[in-house]
């Protein structure tokens, strides 16, 4: 990444859930020292660990994989962008209808909560899939 614009950093894990809370370290080290309000790193590690915990459950079953989890923090405005990538299976969470908030809990359909949950929290969420890599990119200005 250009460094006028702002630094970049990944770590590579296995996906697995019990990393979920290296995710969430590895992305708070690097907001240290950011405009990065207490509210904000708050919805930001909600948001990682529903990412992460849906690549450990989802992306590889029945095997186990690596993800990689990017993060850039612009200077103009400041914001953080934060990229999941995994070689699992292709899934678009954004294809998904948004579940029915009004409805009870056991009216609902199974699903759906965490991605809904991320998309209210952050100003942006981006997938892609390219090169066989599910690319899911959050932005959220700080």
């Amino acid at each position: 990444m250009d460094k006028q614009t702002g630094k970049s950093y990944e770590i590579l894990l296995e996906a697995k859930v019990e990393n979920v809370g290296k995710v969430q370290d590895f992305i708070k080290s690097h907001l240290t020292g950011t405009e990065c309000s207490p509210k904000a790193l708050m919805q930001i590690d909600l948001a990682a660990e529903e990412i992460f915990v849906n690549i450990a459950n989802y992306a590889y079953t029945p095997d186990d994989g690596d993800a990689n989890v990017r993060v850039e923090v612009l200077d103009e405005p400041v914001t953080v962008i934060i990229t999941f990538i995994d070689h699992g299976k292709p899934y678009d969470p954004l294809k998904r209808d948004d579940p029915d908030t009004s409805l009870p809990a056991e009216e609902r359909d199974i699903g759906g909560l965490g991605i809904f949950l991320t998309k209210t929290i952050v100003d942006e969420v981006i997938y892609e899939y390219v090169n066989n890599s599910n690319i899911l990119t959050l932005k959220k200005k700080l």
